[in-house]
C-alpha cells in the first residue's frame, strides 16, 4: 500500500523529510511483503523510543524515584500508545504488505503499525542521526508526556475497568481466549471481554494474552464511558 496516498504527507506528519528514501521504504514493508523488511529497523527503533522517552521524563519530572519513572515509560511506549500514534499518522495506508495480510486486514492490525512506528524511529535515526529522531519522538508524545500527572497513579485498563465495575456493584468481566493467529515467533492473541450483566463483550489483541486482555478492558472501559 506504500505509495499510494504518496509518501510526502507522512514525512510532513513526521516532520522529517528522508535524505534516504530507501529506509522510509524499508521501514514501511512488512516481512510479509519481502526483503528488506522492517524487522532490523524496528529492533533500533523500539531501544531509541525507550531511551528518548526516559530522558523526556528524566527532564520534565526531575523529582520523581526510578520506579515511577518506568512505570510512567511503560505506559508510554507500549503498544496501544504505539498504536494510536500511528493511527494518527494515517500509517497503515503507507504500509507495504503481503497479499494475505492485505487481505486479513494488517494495515490495521495494532501490533502491525506499532511495530512499522518503531521503524521509521530507527530508519529516521540512520538517515540523520540521534537529534533528527529525538525531535520527532518528542514531538509525537508532546501531548501525552503534557498530559501527564505523576500524583495520579496510571492504572491499567483491567484495574479501571474492574473498579469501575465495583463502584457500581456490578459483577466483574470475564476474559476468554479466542483465539491466535500468526507464526509462532510473531503470534497474536485474541481476547474477549464479556460483562454479562451489561451484556457488553469487547475484543482484544496483543502479542501476549495479557496485552489483549488489557485492549479489550480498554474497548470495554471506552464502551461503558460514552
Amino acid at each position: 500500500m506504500a505509495g499510494s496516498l504518496g509518501l510526502a504527507p507522512l514525512q510532513r506528519s513526521l516532520g522529517h523529510t528522508f535524505a534516504q528514501s530507501e529506509l522510509l521504504q524499508t521501514a514501511l514493508t512488512h516481512r510479509s511483503y519481502g526483503t528488506p523488511h522492517n524487522e532490523r529497523l524496528e529492533f533500533i527503533g523500539d531501544g531509541l523510543l525507550n531511551s528518548i522517552v526516559a530522558l523526556q521524563l528524566y527532564q520534565r519530572f526531575p523529582n520523581l524515584p526510578e520506579g515511577d519513572l518506568s512505570r510512567l515509560r511503560a505506559n508510554l511506549v507500549r503498544q496501544d500508545t504505539l498504536h494510536q500514534i500511528a493511527l494518527q499518522l494515517d500509517l497503515g495506508n503507507h504500509l507495504r504488505l503481503g497479499e494475505g495480510e492485505l487481505k486479513s486486514g494488517g494495515h490495521k492490525r495494532p501490533s502491525i503499525l506499532a511495530d512499522a512506528l518503531e521503524a521509521l524511529f530507527g530508519a529516521i535515526y540512520l538517515d540523520a542521526g540521534f537529534d533528527a529522531v529525538a525531535r520527532v519522538v518528542a514531538a509525537l508524545f508532546a501531548t501525552r508526556i503534557a498530559g501527564i500527572d505523576p500524583a495520579k497513579p496510571m492504572k491499567d485498563p483491567k484495574t479501571r475497568l474492574q473498579e469501575w465495575l465495583q463502584a457500581r456493584r456490578k459483577p466483574l468481566p470475564s476474559y476468554v481466549m479466542c483465539g491466535s493467529e500468526g507464526d509462532a515467533h510473531l503470534q497474536e492473541f485474541i481476547v474477549a471481554c464479556e460483562i454479562q450483566s451489561l451484556s457488553l463483550t469487547t475484543q482484544g489483541r496483543g502479542p501476549s494474552r495479557r496485552a489483549a486482555e488489557q485492549q479489550a478492558a480498554e474497548a470495554a472501559l471506552r464502551a461503558l464511558e460514552k
